[in-house]
């Protein structure tokens, strides 16, 4: 038997909000594997989640194999717009929903690890941060601000978590992002920037590989998974009828479902992938060696 093994180590995933997408799937994966998990979770989200959290109602997807239940250790409030306090504008630091909740930015939450974990505390970093505001708009109206936003929370967002946390990854450690096809091919109704936000996501994660594993040891690597209804892909508009193409013409006819990408990133986590880093990992049935539609 070759288990994948996370005991001891303590995984960071940002992005969730809810037990519907990737992010909670990966989370849990992890934690099967062994690892302590914290979130970093959108502040105008949050108070929603630890609701729903506190009362209850995520109990069917926190259930886990062995008959317990998935915890978190943290919460933390992240809008990965935002790097420094510096950088946010007075009307999003008056919102009563981002008040309330202290350093919401990266840097923030580099230091609320640092101060509840200590310097060295971090083993996996994972990214499952995207919005594209202008998502549904075709490249060609999409305007500057609605591109740039795409990219910068989609992307540069990646960079700017492994620049802070780096230092404070133990050895071994490894992060991981979301990333989707239309970085190399064209899927109409995915606009607004995201396929160039997903594009450059690819990018950095070859240079972050280099950079962060020369200077820290961190291995980096990308999941492309196949499209996947959940509760934020439904602000693209088309995704059921993305997933049923993609269904339609992938090699193992059927759709992807997310304990699958979260078994993945698990591995990619654990010391089985230790010579993996740079890499996309396709989790969609096969759909991307396709040339025609059978």
């Amino acid at each position: 038997m070759l288990p994948i093994d996370l005991r001891g180590k303590r995984a960071l995933v940002a992005g969730v909000a809810d037990d519907g997408g990737f992010g909670f799937a990966i989370a849990k994966a992890l934690a099967q594997a062994g690892a302590s998990v914290c979130l970093g979770t959108w502040p105008p989200a949050m108070g929603i989640f630890e609701t729903l959290l506190r009362r209850g109602k995520l109990d069917a997807s926190r259930a886990m194999p062995d008959g317990t239940m998935l915890e978190f250790e943290r919460v933390y409030p992240l809008d990965c717009a935002f790097d420094t306090m510096e950088g946010v504008p007075d009307d999003v630091r008056t919102n009563r929903r981002y008040q309330e909740r202290g350093d919401f930015t990266i840097e923030g939450l580099r230091a609320r690890l640092v101060a509840d974990f200590g310097d060295k505390s971090v083993d996996v970093i994972v990214h499952c941060l995207a919005n594209g505001p202008e998502v549904q708009n075709a490249l060609l109206d999409t305007s500057r601000a609605g591109y740039l936003a795409a990219v910068g929370v989609s992307a540069y967002s990646l960079v700017s978590m492994i620049q802070r946390l780096g230092p404070h990854v133990r050895p071994g450690g490894s992060a991981l992002s979301l990333t989707y096809m239309a970085s190399e091919r064209v899927i109409p109704g995915y606009g607004g920037g995201m396929s160039s936000a997903k594009a450059a996501l690819e990018s950095d994660t070859r240079v972050l590989a280099f950079e962060a594993g020369r200077r820290w040891g961190l291995r980096v690597n990308t999941i492309s998974a196949g499209p996947y209804a959940s509760r934020a892909a439904s602000a693209i508009g088309i995704i059921d009828a993305m997933v049923e193409y993609t269904k339609g013409v992938s090699p193992l006819p059927e759709a992807i479902s997310a304990p699958e990408v979260g078994n993945t990133a698990a591995f990619l986590a654990s010391p089985l992938a230790s010579g993996i880093t740079g890499t996309v990992v396709y989790v969609d049935k096969g759909y991307h060696v396709m040339g025609k539609a059978p």
